[in-house]
């Protein structure tokens, strides 16, 4: 029932910009954080960002801060990734997720099945 279906990946030169949507169908995000991941070809999956539904914060892995933007519409049911200069480093699939509870320190629930972003030139 739960579904979570990511577009808006594709390529893009260095210094680009990319919005990343969410759509998610059978839960409410007025519940839940929200979180963006992603892996890169022979590399471990990391976290990107996470939006708390307990108190409306973001928080953002070093390496993306100033650069990137999490954001939901819940009237919409979905999820946003902006990512504005972007770098080759960036370039992974980028997966959507949901956690178990309403704090990004709760351990993820439902994933979506990525998109793909590559950055080159």
């Amino acid at each position: 029932q739960v579904q979570l279906v990511e577009s808006g990946g594709g390529l893009v030169q260095p210094g680009g910009s990319l919005r990343l949507s969410c759509e998610v169908s059978g839960v409410s995000l007025d519940y839940y954080a929200t979180g963006w991941f992603r892996q890169a070809p022979g590399k471990e999956r990391e976290g990107v960002s996470c939006f708390s539904s307990s108190d409306g914060s973001t928080s953002y892995v070093d390496s993306v801060k100033g650069r990137f933007t999490t954001s939901r519409d819940n009237a919409k049911n979905t999820v946003y990734l902006q990512m504005n200069n972007l770098k080759p480093e960036d370039t992974a699939v980028y997966y959507c997720a949901i956690n178990r509870g309403s704090s990004c320190v709760y351990g993820v629930r439902y994933w979506g099945k990525g998109t793909l972003v590559t950055v080159s030139s």
